[in-house]
């Protein structure tokens, strides 16, 4: 009874992201996704010999065809592009490999629990960023949020039309129907299924969907007419009657009649139908509802601050961002409990303020939201929040735009701690906002916090970093029990181990700090783990599996705590690790020329991944590169800097006694053994010879000797990990199949190394693309040598993967 209820009750929700780790064309991808389902089929023992040689004759056509076509993107993609490349991933696989998943699982509860899955049951979730992540993006406008968010309902209405057309031509039962259902069945007029009382229901809503699917067209065409861009939707084909029904608002609207019909269908005998077309259809409306997948929204919380001063400005009671952090809270205190508006929302639409573009988008955002319906939002999350008021003031912004929790129009608002001090001060801002009697009023007893992995590993080092957000979601939780609150952990790690991923998904789950799952659980996935994760049906199916499982299992895992002496000792791992991070990244002033010249960074521009800037600030140096290129140039050059520095400084112990406790540690405590493990996995994947070559065909002979330092400090780390684990070599869980996959992949990644050295090389010494110096032939031969670049970008991105 208790894994059932544990099972029914959890909440697991995956968040996809557009981060530009995904380096190959949608269009390859789909070949790659055509070739794997062949190879599949061609496994099968009992092919027929012509459905064998149609098979390979059809690989052979798309390999013909991937050799004749374009492997690199020509073109930046937009965001619209991106959501259409995550919505891809929910209508071609997710669609069809949740129910089919929630099918098996509702077998496995029945034959080992001697339970029915209710057909509701959705213990796995999905939502987006791609179309409301701002944060450095200003390709993501208001506009663009609005029509992400249109487009995907009218993709959900589209999907559940084709399903219900389908459920329309199967359910012509006429006899046997429940109380409920002819009740139901009598309010609809105007149908002509009258003996069909089922099919009359699913007309209607048939109905119901074709008049969401032209509000939807419409509203489009009106959003992209106002941005000079053509509509790419075709009009809908028409139910006769479509105009005297309403449209499909909230998935209840849908959920509730198909509910009746599944209801009927087991009460009246037809339970092996019910149990078929139409629980998929229930289950698919429980995981994707009316619009695929909710958008969060994400901004930087100095944008909230400058619109806010902008408006306190125009008030003329003085700088908002000038005042320190009491002043902030008493003023937005007083403004939430306040019934007066701030401004009139026709003033920011008609700019009447005379605000700046950035700002006056920042608020547009909040016109947007506003009127899209609370179905089609997620998380409200806040980038560099530092503070308290940072929380408060999106909660003011969105009571300006008529956001309430009273009318269920109030988005969470979740700060998102992501550096080492962010981390270190989260405990103390959750203190002060659930001391807010107007904050309490509005969260119903509910808080979501999101831990930043990339960016505070890219500010502290791998160790440190760790030992934050685990000190840091500990304390978290200690301070919602403390107040009552519901506190779920939104984890946004990347695909790479340096950026908080982990391929070992089961144990990482199993290995998070005590009390701070509890059975719910957010996580993103990012770019190529997508393709990874979800490329296929098959592969779609066992990663819900895995999610599923492991909140289960960790919902009954007697986890261990920590002793004092493990504590003590992750202080003094972490607090050395972090200085000898710190001393080479922020304080050698060798390092940042160094990087540059020792790794494409400075060409990974060119690679047009993503929709967003490699760096917050175009002008700033290591500090504004985002995780996700500083992640990836040094996974190029195969020395993986960003996920061990630091490391071997912080193991080292300064006797005897120390390194016991560390070798007790790792034999012990699941979550520093799974830390080391990963580590051990990516020293694994460096090459010596290969980090060299880069450094003796890039770098500055002056800066040649920090090369050397860092490749001593990596001969350091591995042996202090090697001492850690008590082995004779580097070793763990991940190693065994890791050396399996390399062997097979690091010659062809070994050679596309070599080549991507000497192109940048002959590249860095053309002249720049403005220089009068570049004759039409040079400017040729320079195209065709970065074509080559962007292709041993792609190569080695996929050779490294879990690491690139």
């Amino acid at each position: 009874d208790k894994i059932f209820e544990k099972l029914t009750t959890q909440k697991c929700e995956i968040v996809l992201t557009a981060h530009p780790t995904e380096v190959n064309r949608k269009t390859m991808l789909l070949k790659y996704r055509k070739i794997s389902e062949l190879l599949a089929h061609l496994e099968r023992t009992d092919l027929p010999p012509f459905e064998r040689a149609e098979a390979l004759n059809n690989m052979r056509a798309i390999i013909a065809a991937i050799w004749g076509s374009d492997e690199i993107r020509r073109v930046k993609p937009t965001v619209q592009k991106e959501a259409a490349g995550g919505n891809a991933v929910i209508e071609s696989v997710l669609w069809d490999a949740v129910p089919s998943y929630l099918r098996k699982l509702d077998a496995q509860c029945r034959v080992t629990l001697g339970k029915k899955l209710p057909v509701d049951c959705a213990p796995i979730k999905f939502a987006s960023w791609i179309g409301g992540d701002r944060d450095g993006n200003p390709n993501c406008t208001p506009e663009v949020t609005l029509e992400v968010a249109t487009h995907q309902r009218l993709r959900a209405a589209k999907m559940f039309l084709h399903d219900l057309n389908q459920l329309y031509s199967e359910l012509a039962i006429s006899s046997r129907f429940s109380g409920k259902l002819n009740e139901l069945a009598a309010n609809i007029p105007n149908s002509t299924d009258h003996r069909e009382k089922y099919r009359r229901v699913i007309g209607h809503l048939r109905k119901r969907l074709v008049r969401t699917i032209k509000e939807c067209e419409s509203k489009l065409s009106d959003i992209t007419n106002s941005m000079n861009i053509a509509s790419t939707e075709n009009a809908s084909g028409a139910l006769k009657g479509w105009e005297d029904v309403e449209p499909i608002v909230k998935a209840n609207d849908l959920m509730a009649p198909l509910k009746v019909i599944y209801n009927s269908l087991v009460e009246t005998g037809f339970e092996l139908v019910a149990d078929g077309l139409v629980s998929d259809i229930i289950r698919r409306i429980a995981v994707f509802g009316m619009t695929l997948v909710p958008l969060d929204i994400r901004e930087e919380s100095t944008r909230h601050t400058l619109a806010l001063d902008a408006i306190t400005r125009e008030l003329g009671i003085g700088s908002y961002k000038e005042w320190d952090e009491e002043a902030r809270l008493n003023w937005l205190h007083q403004e939430l409990n306040s019934r007066r508006p701030l401004f009139r929302i026709r003033d920011i639409e008609q700019n009447n303020l005379n605000l700046d573009p950035d700002t006056r988008k920042t608020l547009m955002v909040y016109k947007v939201i506003s009127e899209l319906d609370s179905e089609s939002l997620g998380a409200y999350v806040i980038s560099q929040a530092n503070t308290a008021s940072d929380v408060l003031a999106v909660m003011l912004l969105q009571k300006q735009f008529g956001m309430t929790a009273a009318n269920g129009k109030l988005m969470r608002v979740v700060p998102l701690f992501e550096t080492l001090d962010d981390l270190t001060n989260s405990p103390a801002q959750l203190e002060a906002l659930f001391k807010s009697s107007t904050y309490m009023g509005s969260i119903k007893g509910k808080q979501e916090v999101m831990v930043g992995y990339s960016d505070s590993a890219k500010d502290a080092g791998r160790l440190a970093a760790c030992w934050a957000q685990y000190t840091a979601q500990e304390a978290m939780a200690n301070v919602a029990d403390k107040y009552g609150i519901e506190l779920t952990f939104f984890h946004g790690k990347g695909g790479t181990v340096g950026r908080g991923g982990n391929p070992a998904l089961y144990r990482a789950i199993q290995a998070h700090p005590p009390n701070t799952i509890n059975g719910r659980f957010r996580v993103t996935e990012q770019g190529e783990m997508i393709r990874q994760n979800f490329g296929s049906l098959e592969i779609a199916e066992r990663s819900v599996d895995i999610y599923t499982a492991a909140l289960l299992r960790e919902s009954f895992t007697k986890h261990v705590e920590p002793k004092q002496s493990w504590r003590d000792e992750m202080e003094r791992v972490a607090e050395v690790s972090c200085a000898a991070y710190r001393q080479l990244v922020r304080e050698d002033p060798r390092f940042v020329p160094y990087f540059r010249q020792a790794t494409p960074e400075l060409e990974l521009g060119r690679m047009l991944i993503g929709s967003r800037p490699a760096k917050r600030n175009p002008k700033g140096g290591v500090e504004s590169l985002r995780a996700i290129p500083w992640t990836f140039a040094w996974a190029q050059t195969r020395m993986h800097l960003s996920a061990w520095l630091g490391v071997g400084d912080g193991l080292k112990g300064n006797d005897e006694e120390e390194k016991k406790v560390l070798r007790e540690m790792y034999n012990d405590w699941p979550w520093f053994r799974e830390i080391i493990s990963l580590i051990s996995m990516l020293i694994s994947k460096t090459d010596f010879s290969i980090t060299k070559n880069y450094d003796d065909l890039l770098v500055d002979p002056s800066l040649m000797s920090l090369g050397e330092e860092v490749r001593q400090k990596l001969v350091e780390t591995r042996q202090a990990v090697i001492d850690v684990s008590g082995a004779t070599e580097i070793s763990g869980p991940h190693i065994q199949l890791m050396r399996a996959s390399s062997t097979i992949r690091n010659p062809y990644v070994d050679s596309i190394n070599l080549v991507q050295a000497e192109i940048l090389k002959v590249l860095r010494s053309m002249p720049e693309d403005d220089s009068p110096a570049l004759s039409p032939e040079l400017k040729e031969i320079k195209r065709l040598r970065e074509d080559a670049l962007k292709l041993s970008i792609k190569g080695i991105a996929q050779g490294m993967r879990n690491s690139g």
